[in-house]
C-alpha cells in the first residue's frame, strides 16, 4: 500500500464499487484506493449458508467485504427513485431515474439478469386496485433480480476488472480508525489492518461503509462536529409463508412493497426484500455481538424452496432529544439474543395471538416449515416493543386481504430485523459535506436503502471527483 492516493474509498459495497468504476472510467489516470473491513469477494465465506450453523466468523462474512451484504442478498434492482433511498431529496425524477437507468446499463454489462420483474402494468394496476380497498397502499417498482448466486458473479465481475484493468488497490480486513481533516479539508484516513497502523493521505476520501458501518460512521461524526439528522429506525420481523399464498403477487412483481398505517398507533408499517422461493438468514454485526434476521434468495429454478419471506418493518422518526437510533435498534435486537442464547428466535402467529410461547413441540407441528433451521422458538412479545409488535400484527390481518392465508396460525415470524441506518449527513447534491473533498454515500451514510440507489450516489461522486479534475 502507497502513502498516497488520489481517492480513497471506505467501504466495499455497491456505493465505493460504483465510485471506483465510474472514476477510473471519467479519470482512467487517478489512482484509487478501497478498504473495507471484510475481505476479498473471493476469499469470502458463511459456514450457515452449507451446514445451517453460525460460527460467528470475525468480521461476519455475510455483512462485510467486497460488495458488502449484497454479495450473500437477494440482489434486487429496484428500478424506480421511489423506492431504495433518498434519490428524489436530490434530483428530479427525470434526473434520478436517468442516473438509475445508468447504473442499470452498468449491472447489465457485468451479467445482471435481463428480464425485468413488474413490467405487466395491467396486473399491477389490478393489485393496487385491489389493495386500495382495504388502505393498503402498493408501491410500484420494477425490479431486476439477480439472485444471491448471479449477484455473487456479478460483483465479482466488477472487482476483477477493477484491479485488474484500472489504476484500483483492495485493502481487505482493514479497519478505518480516523478521518483526517486539516484546514476544514480532508487530507487521509487512518488505517488499522495485519501490517499496523498507518496514515494514507488522499486528495479525496470517500465514505460508503454500508449498514454494518452506520455506528462507526456517527461517531465519526460526533468526533468531527459535522451536522446530522436522525433516520427513521426501522425494526421489525421477517414473516415466513408458503409460496402459495404469495404467489399471485410475485409472479409479477417479485416484491410486491405494500405499506400500511396501523390501526392503534397509525404508525407505517412495510414490506420490504420479499424473497419467493427463498430461505431466512441470519447476519451478525458488532463482531458476532449482535444477531439479526434476514432473507434471500436464487435465481436458479432448482435452488428455489417451497417458502416465500419478507420483512415487514416499522418505521419510526424520534425527535430530540433522542438521537441514538442505532443503538436503540441494537437493543431491541440484543432482548432476541439474550433469550435466544445468542440466535434467532421464531414464533408461530397463532402463538403469538394466543399470548404463549412457541415451542419445539409446537414448532414440529407448523404447515410451514422453517428455512432457518437454527432459529430458536420462543415469544417475540418479551422482545419487541408493544407498539411495534400491534402494528405488525394489524398489519397482516389487513394484507391478508390481498394474500389470503397470510393471517395464519402456522405463519412463522422471526425477530427481530434491524436496518441500521446512520444519521444523514449534512450534504450537497453531490454528496459532499461541509468538509471539503470528504463525500458521504450509500446505506451507511443513512441516504439509500438498497443497492440501486446506493450504485447510484457513488457514480454521482465520481463525476463531482472528475469535475473538480479537469471535468468530464
Amino acid at each position: 500500500m502507497k502513502n498516497f492516493y488520489d481517492v480513497i474509498i471506505v467501504g466495499a459495497g455497491p456505493a465505493g464499487i460504483f465510485t471506483a468504476l465510474e472514476i477510473t472510467k471519467l479519470k482512467p489516470e487517478l489512482n484509487v484506493l478501497i478498504v473495507d473491513k471484510g475481505r476479498n469477494i473471493e476469499k469470502r465465506t458463511c459456514p450457515a449458508r452449507t451446514t445451517g450453523v453460525c460460527v460467528d466468523c470475525k468480521p461476519c462474512g455475510i455483512t462485510y467485504g467486497w460488495s458488502g451484504a449484497g454479495a450473500f442478498s437477494d440482489g434486487k434492482l429496484s428500478l424506480s427513485p421511489e423506492v431504495g433511498g433518498r434519490l428524489l431529496e436530490y434530483f428530479t425524477e427525470d434526473e434520478a431515474q436517468k442516473l438509475i437507468n445508468y447504473c442499470d446499463d452498468i449491472y447489465l454489462k457485468f451479467g445482471a439478469n435481463e428480464k425485468v420483474h413488474g413490467l405487466n402494468n395491467e396486473r399491477v394496476e389490478e393489485i393496487k386496485y385491489e389493495a386500495s380497498k382495504h388502505n393498503i397502499h402498493l408501491v410500484e417498482c420494477p425490479v431486476r433480480h439477480l439472485g444471491t448466486e448471479l449477484a455473487y458473479e456479478v460483483l465479482r465481475g466488477m472487482y476483477l476488472h477493477l484491479i485488474n484493468e484500472t489504476n484500483t488497490e483492495f485493502s481487505d480486513l482493514t479497519d478505518v480508525e480516523d478521518i483526517l481533516i486539516e484546514d476544514n479539508k480532508v487530507v487521509g484516513i487512518v488505517i488499522n489492518n495485519k501490517e499496523g497502523k498507518k496514515e494514507v493521505k488522499g486528495s479525496y476520501v470517500v465514505i460508503a461503509p454500508g449498514r454494518g458501518g452506520a455506528e462507526w460512521l456517527s461517531k465519526q461524526a460526533k468526533k468531527l462536529n459535522m451536522k446530522t439528522t436522525n433516520n427513521a429506525v426501522d425494526i421489525g420481523v421477517r414473516v415466513e409463508v408458503p409460496n402459495s399464498i404469495m404467489d399471485h403477487l410475485t409472479k409479477d412483481l417479485y416484491e410486491a412493497k405494500l405499506v400500511y398505517y396501523s390501526d392503534t398507533f397509525d404508525n407505517k408499517v412495510r414490506t420490504f426484500c420479499m424473497n419467493p422461493g427463498g430461505v431466512v438468514s441470519e447476519e451478525h454485526y458488532e463482531d458476532g455481538k449482535i444477531a439479526v434476521v434476514n432473507g434471500h434468495s436464487y435465481s436458479e429454478q432448482e435452488l428455489r424452496t417451497t417458502n416465500t419471506n419478507f420483512a415487514m418493518l416499522v418505521s419510526t422518526t424520534f425527535t430530540e432529544p433522542f438521537n441514538q437510533p442505532i443503538e436503540y435498534g441494537k437493543y431491541v435486537a440484543q432482548l432476541g439474543n439474550m433469550l435466544t442464547g445468542g440466535g434467532i428466535m421464531v414464533q408461530r402467529l397463532g402463538d403469538l395471538l394466543n399470548g404463549r410461547r412457541t415451542d419445539y413441540d409446537r414448532l414440529r407441528k407448523s404447515t410451514t416449515i422453517p428455512t432457518l433451521k437454527s432459529a430458536v422458538p420462543g415469544d417475540l412479545s418479551f422482545v419487541l416493543p408493544q407498539r411495534h409488535l400491534t402494528s405488525i400484527v394489524e398489519a397482516l390481518k389487513a394484507f391478508d386481504k390481498v394474500a389470503p392465508g397470510l393471517y395464519s396460525k402456522n405463519t412463522l415470524l422471526y425477530g427481530v430485523e434491524v436496518k441500521f441506518y446512520s444519521s444523514k449527513f449534512e450534504t450537497d447534491n453531490n454528496f459532499e459535506t461541509e468538509l471539503e473533498n470528504l463525500y458521504t454515500i450509500g446505506d451507511g451514510a443513512g441516504i439509500t436503502r438498497g443497492l440501486m440507489q446506493a450504485s447510484v450516489t457513488g457514480v454521482v461522486v465520481a463525476r463531482s471527483i472528475a469535475s473538480k479534475n479537469g471535468g468530464v
